[in-house]
């Protein structure tokens, strides 16, 4: 048996590397889609999730926590909006920014915006 070189492992790594990769993502998709089936069955609320809770739950996407110096304003950012949608399960939506999934399933199904609007 003859020995392998140092750039023959390497290479043999590289390939490797890539394929796990591969399948990470691969799987990491299939789990997505799996969860993203329950919450339209089950409709999961983002707080029941977990999600938006400051927990650092996500994929990879920390989010920065800066410091404010006392008497001074957060630069060019102005506080939550009021929901301006809301559904029977709790879930809330500013009409600010992306559509969440619960809204764009909702109207998928049929439902049209106006039956969300809060009063």
């Amino acid at each position: 048996m003859a020995k392998k070189t140092f750039l023959e492992i390497q290479k043999q790594i590289e390939q490797l590397q890539k394929e796990a990769d591969h399948l990470r993502k691969q799987e990491a998709d299939e789990v997505l889609a799996r969860i993203k089936e329950a919450i339209a069955v089950y409709g999961f609320t983002a707080a029941e999730l977990g999600v938006g809770t400051g927990a650092g739950v996500g994929r990879g996407r920390a989010r920065k926590v800066t410091a404010v110096k006392p008497g001074r304003k957060q630069g060019g950012k102005s506080g939550a909006s009021a929901p301006k949608y809301r559904d029977q399960n709790g879930n809330v939506w500013s009409g600010r920014g992306p559509r969440p999934a619960w809204f764009k399933a909702a109207l998928e199904a049929g439902k049209s915006a106006e039956e969300f609007l809060v009063k």
